[in-house]
């Protein structure tokens, strides 16, 4: 009987110091790249350097992690190739105040199951959310899972990558866009608030939340009123409602 391949092993890697290299200087999207704990040679000082210089994300993880996803020879790299081009959130926003509309963007934190992360992507489509933004760590992996959940969304939707959620935050509310965060802590239900101006919201893992540092940035907190027993919904199958919300107060028509 075959083993299951993981949603890792069914992306598509580079693996070896100048393969990965290669990658990265053509130019090549990068979705992260894995870096075994303990390298000490003048090629890790290089590939490190042209990680941080080129603003690839990167983690260094253990020799037995790096085997697992490959056999093969990777010298103790491996990059993940993405399926999608991550968009420039400062060049962006400015379009779309250009094009005459009214910005809508939806930011995940630490949101990491593919199907979840896939689901939010269709309904933001479906939305016309402009883009999603997600932190270059901690976020589900753009893999054949999220593809498929998303129903194929993931290449229709703008995707923007952030590598401090904070000053994102700060720079969004500098561009007038109002911070508003979904959390079952919020006194106010989501549909007392307006939503119709330009908005970014954030939703964050369905276990621990939104971030309390987010949380202090956001301009309002909402909630989805409970009527059952448990305490939350799905995230998204929250994102939907609040997304529509946003779609409903706009006055949206077919």
């Amino acid at each position: 009987m075959k083993n299951k391949r993981t949603a890792e092993q069914q992306q598509e890697i580079v693996y070896g110091f100048h393969p990965v290299s290669e990658a990265i200087l053509s130019g090549k999207e990068i979705e992260k790249v894995l870096v075994q704990k303990g390298l000490r040679s003048d090629r890790f000082r290089e590939i490190m350097k042209l990680l941080k210089s080129s603003g690839v994300p990167y983690q260094i993880v253990p020799h037995e992690k790096l085997n697992r996803i490959t056999r093969k020879n990777h010298q103790g790299i491996i990059g993940y190739i993405s399926p999608v081009h991550f968009y420039q959130l400062e060049q962006l926003l400015p379009t779309v105040f250009e094009e005459g509309r009214m910005p809508f963007l939806v930011i995940v934190d630490r949101i990491t199951d593919v199907r979840n992360f896939g689901a939010i992507l269709r309904s933001a489509e479906g939305a016309g959310v402009d883009a999603m933004i997600i932190p270059s760590r901690g976020s589900a992996q753009l893999n054949a899972g999220t593809i498929k959940s998303s129903a194929g969304a993931i290449f229709r939707l703008p995707i923007c990558r952030s590598d401090n959620l904070k000053n994102t935050l700060d720079f969004l509310k500098e561009s007038g866009l109002q911070i508003v965060a979904a959390t079952e802590k919020a006194d106010t239900v989501y549909h007392d608030l307006n939503l119709a101006g330009p908005v970014a919201l954030i939703l964050g893992a369905e276990d621990e939340g939104i971030s309390p540092e987010y949380l202090k940035k956001a301009d309002g907190l909402i909630r989805i009123p409970m009527r059952g027993e448990v305490g939350s919904l799905n995230v998204s199958v929250a994102a939907g409602i609040l997304m529509y919300e946003v779609v409903r107060q706009r006055g949206a028509s077919d």
